[in-house]
């Protein structure tokens, strides 16, 4: 898994790792922040939220436009320089449902897609650079599943810390965690509520009168060591870095790829087109994590849990099991005795600290936040990565691994089950309040983690590997650009969200994940051809098949 991977995949991998985790961070808890700040519904603030999250994934278009021009290392250190500004500017304090507390966040959020966009993307095509050597292109899928795993390392931390920031705030003024507090004091302050209500909820919380708070500014810590981290690690891929500018730049750019023939250049283009428009749809079911996922959460999920569950809301038990399985797979893989004994006792360490967690951890565990529920995607992501790189080397050796295409379309079918299973959990739930059991969630993440595994990484390393040469940085920013169109169209449930049954809802995103699927399967061979390693053919021998199969 790890062998034959040039340094600078670890390099660049841990950059990203630092700027998602301050990304997620920030992210966990955007939609409970604007709810609870600007007394937003669940309307608006999915609209900005879902705005926000398209900023951000088509910025990465532009960006890929101007690192072809200029150079991919120059865009992400100023897009690291970028949001670091903006995280920054959202971090200052600022007055409660105040206009000008609006247009401050906006500017930020501005800031933050913009330096997205030099990075995000162009690290990335960075990445995929490393595997145009003979002797690594045969680890390119694998690349960008260990790179993806990195990220959701980050991911994974992120709701634990921006829960610590946010209690430890709330703490300094004497107030606790209650999920239904914003909404009445929000409701107080426009008129709609006499203060009884408001009251009682925080005396039964043991609370007095409170003030806002803000808990972005560890964004900025984790990009800070996302720039040491690409900095010092330079000299790992300081081969691949080339500047459009100077003499004999745009050759190296031309043979950083297999030749192509302009036919098979605008068959690599459209068939990159075509899997853009069923991206569209998965992540706009996908990203519900932050959205009717996060509304389930908080208003039909019990804040309870008990068993084995109530150590998944541990994030330090979860990274004992993702260590655990790593340390199995090298106990199975490993041919040195020393190793194989070293992963014996990890595992023992391992076990022994989960029966730790689970003996220390009240039960039933209160208090759950509707964000904690977020870090369960990242840690099955990094957990699942070796099963998921280990099965398909069975099938590479087999002759009979699927293509890219073929993964997104199984991936599709994988988020329908996925929000099946909501269907299910919701089928007796009547309204928006419930107190279902935490494990339909856990199991959606479960499920969407399956999904996720078939189309992202794979996704990446197939556009960094069928994209034409000259134009990596723009295609690279097509799938983002994708990603974007799929973020705002998370909005669209939201729309939703009260408006129908809940089980309805999650109905409508299986029909999506289902249509998409059938549309890629449909035009799948189209894809496989264009996208094949052989030459494309040109249009003197279309024409001439043509003729052939008329006669």
């Amino acid at each position: 898994m790890f062998k034959n991977q040039p340094a600078g995949l670890y390099v660049l991998a841990l950059a990203n790792t630092g700027e998602r985790f301050g990304y997620y961070t920030m992210l966990a808890i955007f939609l409970l922040f604007l709810q609870a700040k600007f007394g937003l519904d669940s309307t608006v603030s999915g609209q900005i939220y879902a705005g926000f999250l398209a900023l951000v994934y088509f910025m990465p278009l532009i960006g890929g436009w101007v690192a072809d021009k200029w150079s991919f290392s120059k865009c992400v250190v100023t897009g690291l320089a970028v949001m670091f500004a903006g995280y920054m500017v959202m971090a200052i304090p600022t007055d409660i449902r105040s206009t000008s507390s609006l247009v401050i966040l906006c500017a930020a959020l501005v800031l933050i897609a913009c330096g997205t966009g030099l990075f995000k993307g162009n690290l990335q095509v960075m990445v995929g650079d490393l595997y145009n050597e003979a002797r690594y292109s045969g680890q390119r899928d694998a690349a960008f599943s260990l790179f993806y795993m990195a990220i959701n390392i980050g991911s994974m931390f992120a709701p634990m810390a921006a829960t610590a920031m946010c209690n430890l705030a709330m703490k300094a003024q004497g107030l606790t965690y209650a999920a239904s507090l914003p909404a009445i004091c929000n409701a107080y302050l426009d008129g709609a509520e006499n203060g009884a209500e408001l009251i009682t909820t925080a005396a039964d919380h043991g609370m007095n009168a409170g003030t806002d708070l803000a808990a972005f500014a560890v964004a900025c810590g984790s990009l800070i060591v996302s720039f040491l981290i690409y900095f010092l690690g330079r000299r790992t891929y300081a081969h691949i870095l080339t500047d459009k500018k100077q003499p004999g730049a745009a050759k190296a750019v031309a043979e950083s790829g297999p030749e192509l023939t302009p036919t098979q250049t605008r068959q690599r283009v459209v068939a990159l087109l075509l899997v853009f428009a069923v991206v569209i749809f998965f992540w706009m079911v996908f990203h519900q994590n932050g959205a009717t996922l996060t509304e389930f959460a908080k208003s039909c999920t019990s804040p309870e849990a008990s068993g084995w569950t109530r150590i998944g809301f541990n994030v330090w038990a979860l990274l004992s099991i993702a260590v655990g399985v790593y340390a199995a797979f090298n106990l199975f893989q490993s041919k040195g005795t020393l190793s194989r004994v070293i992963s014996v006792a990890i595992i023992g360490l391992v076990g022994w600290a989960l029966w730790y967690f689970y003996s220390v951890t009240p039960d039933p565990l209160t208090g759950i936040q509707p964000q904690e529920y977020q870090q369960f995607n990242p840690f099955y992501v990094v957990a699942l990565t070796p099963f998921s790189l280990a099965f398909f080397g069975w099938l590479a050796k087999r002759k009979s691994e699927p293509s890219a295409p073929r993964k997104i379309g199984y991936g599709m079918i994988m988020a329908a089950v996925a929000y099946g299973v909501m269907l299910v959990g919701s089928l007796a739930i009547t309204g928006t309040s419930a107190s279902v059991s935490p494990n339909w969630l856990i199991s959606t993440y479960l499920l969407l983690t399956f999904a996720e595994l078939l189309l992202s990484p794979m996704g990446i390393s197939f556009v960094s590997k069928v994209a034409p040469p000259k134009l990596k940085g723009s295609m690279m920013g097509g799938w983002f650009a994708a990603t974007a169109v799929g973020n705002y169209l998370v909005s669209i449930p939201m729309l939703l969200w009260g408006k129908i049954s809940t089980a309805m809802l999650w109905g409508i995103l299986v029909a999506i994940c289902l249509v998409s699927a059938a549309f890629i399967f449909s035009i799948m061979k189209k894809l496989e051809a264009a996208t094949s390693d052989s030459p494309a053919p040109t249009d003197a021998d279309l024409l001439e098949t043509v003729e052939d199969e008329a006669i």
